[in-house]
């Protein structure tokens, strides 16, 4: 005889699930109130739903039903007696300036994915994908939002300097490449750090590459240039000292032959810096990892489907450090160092061939 469900465990799930649904739309929330100015209104001081609304120049009743959703989620706090809303500075800091702390745009990846959502569906039932540019213009400005102040605070500090020596020979002067540049912001950033190297980026999204070279020409950068290029077809005359990716191979179509070009095109004694997220090849070792649901959900809605929508590997976003280690080693590197990167959901592998 089948065993009825434990009711406890029932209803602490029914909340638990519930919960998931409430995360999802303080998500969108929050991305309002990126999109809108609202939290740098808020972060000015307490003040009523009028003062921030006045603040941010927005219409007062959809503010106050915004602030709402804030106060009970935690986001902000409420004194019923003054009917004043504060942003604690704690809260400030990750929603708010410039510091690579704030993770506020990252909260545009919810409304972008779930906009593909019914066609990704669709892949459950006949296999296949969405291709990448199915996802064009508003990934592209994702992405953006999502890494930008990355590397404005972390490229040079943290990123670079995982590969010992390396911040000194960009000083110096070297040649260096970015395989899926996006918007080609970290290039920028190096390009304006180190003036004696030389720098090109290449990806194969041209609204992304115009961008790209649109900021170059107003940081007035000469060192820096972009291609729209597909990077599994790199020069492979041993052309570069530094090969970067950033966050930008397992949702390759193929991503051996981007690892093998990447390895044909470094000089004998370059680098291949490669970001990736940080996981574990294995799902049991991802259970209890807080990042890990976000990983393979983001997998499911672009990353994966992007790769088998071109009849490609389909990684994932979770394919890990062993099978990193694998694909790298099968292209020709044979020095794979793997560090954390400065915040925990990256993997910083620094590879020599």
């Amino acid at each position: 005889m089948e065993q009825a469900p434990d009711r406890k465990r029932v209803q602490e799930f029914a909340r638990r699930l519930f919960g998931h649904y409430t995360s999802g739309m303080l998500t969108l929330m929050v991305d309002i109130g990126h999109r809108t100015g609202l939290f740098e209104a808020a972060a000015k001081g307490p003040g009523t739903s009028q003062q921030i609304a006045d603040r941010a120049g927005l219409d007062e009743r959809y503010v106050r039903e915004w602030l709402g959703a804030m106060a009970t989620g935690g986001i902000m706090e409420y004194d019923p007696g003054s009917r004043s809303f504060v942003l604690p500075a704690e809260h400030a800091v990750c929603l708010t300036g410039t510091s690579s702390r704030n993770l506020a745009g990252n909260s545009q990846g919810l409304a972008m994915l779930a906009k593909r959502l019914a066609a990704v569906t669709t892949c459950f039932r006949t296999g296949g994908g969405v291709p990448y540019s199915e996802f064009r213009p508003d990934f592209t400005d994702f992405m953006d939002a999502s890494w930008r102040l990355l590397y404005d605070g972390l490229l040079i500090k943290g990123f670079l300097p995982a590969a010992q020596g390396l911040p000194e020979r960009l000083a110096a002067g070297i040649r260096v490449a970015d395989l899926g540049c996006g918007t080609g912001h970290a290039i920028n950033v190096m390009a304006k750090e180190y003036p004696s190297s030389d720098f090109v980026g290449c990806d194969i999204a041209a609204d992304a590459i115009e961008r790209a070279r649109a900021e170059a020409h107003a940081m007035a950068l000469p060192n820096a240039r972009f291609e729209i290029r597909d990077v599994t077809r790199l020069p492979d005359e041993r052309t570069f000292d530094l090969i970067t990716s950033f966050d930008a191979i397992h949702d390759q179509r193929d991503p051996a032959a981007v690892l093998r070009s990447a390895a044909a095109a470094l000089a004998p004694d370059g680098i291949y810096l490669v970001v990736e997220p940080k996981a574990s090849s294995r799902l049991e070792e991802n259970v209890g990892n807080p990042f890990a649901p976000w990983i393979y959900g983001v997998s499911v809605l672009h990353c994966m489907t992007v790769s088998l929508a071109e009849g490609g590997a389909g990684l994932g976003t979770a394919w890990g450090e062993h099978t990193a280690r694998r694909y790298l080693a099968e292209a020709g590197f044979t020095s794979v160092e793997a560090v954390d990167a400065p915040g925990p959901q990256n993997t910083i592998y620094v590879c020599r061939v």
